[in-house]
């Protein structure tokens, strides 16, 4: 009896073991894509009041994690009964976020003259509302999308495992993308907080420490706005970056065509296309529409 339990709590171990080495390999393959998550995900939880900053972002979390346990069973599903639909999901993923990426370039060129007023702005509480809800459906929608690919990703590395293996290690890659990305987002919004508290606290101390304690303090408050104008820039990038990898990635011939260029500017330059193509058809079709 004895015996037994430690052979089940040896087999717990090696398990554990394999989860660790596996899930390190997967984070490996997916640092990229975690990487333009945080950008997108960043850019679109800044512009609100800062009371409501939170509030939005923990909004946007939960969808994360509802979209989470939407994909995970529908991966593994895919994964043993229809593989043949996993590209052709990430394609139509690939498009969105390529016509979202464009998108918002077209529309900032559009309407550079007339800028609609962001939620900081907005002094009508119906209007703000508004706005937020609108802004976190966006974000639970690209998190989706960025989602998928990240799965994907993970479950290619874990094809030949065991099934439980399989669904221990795409699982806690999918926890970890969500808890990281979006706790690393709140720090990113909170940071003006952050540099207040300094100033605050740097009364409090005596001797030389308390002017560097102020400076970064100010520091921190000034760089916010900046680092929300970058993020607007590096979202939108990242956005094309993305969906325009997930054409090269599953599409060979895209592959064999891009393959004299570095491979991070083969897929910008497939996002802008695709996106472009995506607008303009857009734009084509609301034209008829009016007419």
């Amino acid at each position: 009896m004895t015996g037994g339990i430690f052979a089940i709590l040896d087999d717990i171990a090696v398990l554990m073991d394999d989860v660790a080495v596996m899930s390190k390999v997967a984070a490996k393959k997916t640092a990229g894509i975690l990487g333009d998550d945080l950008a997108v995900n960043a850019e679109k939880a800044t512009g609100f009041k800062a009371s409501r900053e939170l509030p939005v972002l923990w909004a946007i979390t939960k969808g994360s994690f509802l979209n989470k346990v939407i994909i995970l069973p529908f991966a593994f599903l895919l994964s043993a009964f229809a593989p043949w639909l996993i590209v052709p999901i990430l394609l139509v993923g690939g498009a969105y976020l390529s016509y979202e990426g464009m998108e918002k370039i077209h529309h900032s060129i559009t309407h550079r003259s007339h800028r609609q007023p962001q939620a900081k702005e907005q002094s009508d509480r119906e209007s703000l509302l508004r706005v937020e809800k609108a802004k976190i459906q966006s974000a639970i929608r690209t998190d989706f999308i960025l989602s998928i690919e990240i799965i994907m990703i993970t479950l290619g590395t874990v094809m030949q495992e065991s099934l439980l293996l399989q669904i221990m290690v795409v699982s806690l890659i999918a926890l970890l993308a969500t808890v990281g990305v979006y706790g690393l987002v709140a720090l990113l919004v909170r940071m003006d907080d952050a540099g207040f508290y300094l100033v605050a606290a740097a009364r409090n101390i005596a001797g030389g420490g308390a002017q560097l304690v102020r400076r970064f303090g100010m520091f921190l408050v000034k760089s916010l706005p900046v680092v929300i104008r970058a993020l607007t820039v590096i979202g939108t990038i990242a956005m094309l970056l993305v969906g325009g990898g997930m054409f090269t990635h599953n599409l060979h011939f895209l592959h064999q065509i891009l393959h004299a260029i570095p491979s991070v500017l083969g897929d910008l330059l497939v996002g802008i296309v695709v996106g472009t193509v995506l607008v303009g058809g857009h734009l084509l079709i609301k034209g008829a529409v009016k007419r």
